[in-house]
């Protein structure tokens, strides 16, 4: 059962990236639960899919393209949950993820609950 849910968080995670290089904040606040946090250290924090997709644009409008996780590691937690931690870079910053929690919903697809990140310029 992990490979399965390993495969649902890979791909979730693989559309949030591919959404944010193709400049779409609303295919990346879609990786989101409804409710779902973001932490984004030092810029701040953000609760429900609205306040997570206004943060995304704000970036991609600021000209921040190009993001790639660094050594993505899963952690499959139990039979609807994992975490995933990396380095990540971009044109203008990087960082770490020091925890997404991705929860496997009731049709398969993996979706964000808690996402957790540092950022660098």
């Amino acid at each position: 059962m992990s490979e399965t849910i390993e495969e649902a968080v890979k791909r979730a995670s693989e559309k949030w990236q591919s959404s944010f290089n193709r400049r779409d904040s609303r295919g990346c606040s879609l990786c989101y639960e409804e409710y779902a946090l973001m932490v984004a250290s030092p810029l701040g924090s953000f609760k429900g899919r609205d306040a997570i997709q206004a943060f995304w644009q704000k970036l991609i409008e600021g000209g921040f393209t190009d993001v790639t996780y660094v050594d993505p590691k899963i952690e499959v937690i139990d039979d609807r949950t994992a975490i995933l931690s990396a380095d990540w870079t971009m044109n203008k910053a990087k960082g770490l993820i020091t925890k997404e929690l991705w929860i496997i919903q009731p049709d398969g697809t993996a979706l964000l609950q808690e996402d957790y990140f540092e950022a660098h310029s």
